[in-house]
């Protein structure tokens, strides 16, 4: 699969990886993925985010994400659909926090150790490479770009896909903005 990534696919995986170091993270996940996807520029992906507006809007993502974080990876639709039970996530929250401290549903907050091999890809992150190279065949492409990864990451639910459709990113915007028109026939 690899040799068909551009050469931006190949910067949102190592982008990915020095994500996941730089916060200690046992393994790369979708969110390293987005990050390193706003880190690029000059690509069909970051053209899609200028466009957009999500361009001047990393700081609201991550906030976001950091808040999915906090919640243990829930995203708001989970949150909300608990909360039509009478499980109020906040409340659960808050208690945890209460007796092991701030973050402490946050899997990331662990103590950083010294990583002596290869950080994998989670089922997820590993679903989102897989979606995009299906996504990339559809469209009649030869290659798998960015600009796939990031279709990808709009198409699987979660809270990576949430948070972009909240910043207004969803799969018909990031392809209309990438691509121009759907996919070719």
């Amino acid at each position: 699969m690899f040799e068909r990534f551009t050469d931006g696919a190949r910067r949102v995986v190592t982008g990915a990886a020095g994500h996941a170091e730089r916060t200690g993270a046992d393994s790369i996940t979708e969110e390293h993925m987005l990050l390193a996807l706003l880190d690029q520029e000059g690509t069909r992906a970051s053209f899609a985010f200028a466009s957009l507006g999500i361009g001047d809007r990393r700081a609201s993502i991550e906030n976001a994400l950091a808040d999915a974080r906090r919640r243990g990876g829930l995203s708001q639709a989970d949150t909300d659909a608990l909360a039509g039970i009478g499980i109020d996530v906040g409340e659960i929250i808050s208690k945890v926090e209460e007796a092991h401290g701030a973050g402490a549903m946050h899997p990331g907050d662990r103590p950083k150790r010294r990583w002596s091999g290869r950080r994998g890809f989670t089922r997820a992150a590993k679903g989102t490479l897989e979606k995009s190279l299906r996504i990339a065949a559809g469209r009649g492409d030869r290659h798998l770009g960015e600009e796939h990864i990031l279709l990808a990451l709009t198409a699987r639910p979660g809270v990576v896909a949430e948070v972009l459709a909240d910043h207004g990113a969803t799969y018909e915007t990031v392809e209309r903005a990438a691509f121009g028109a759907g996919p070719a026939a």
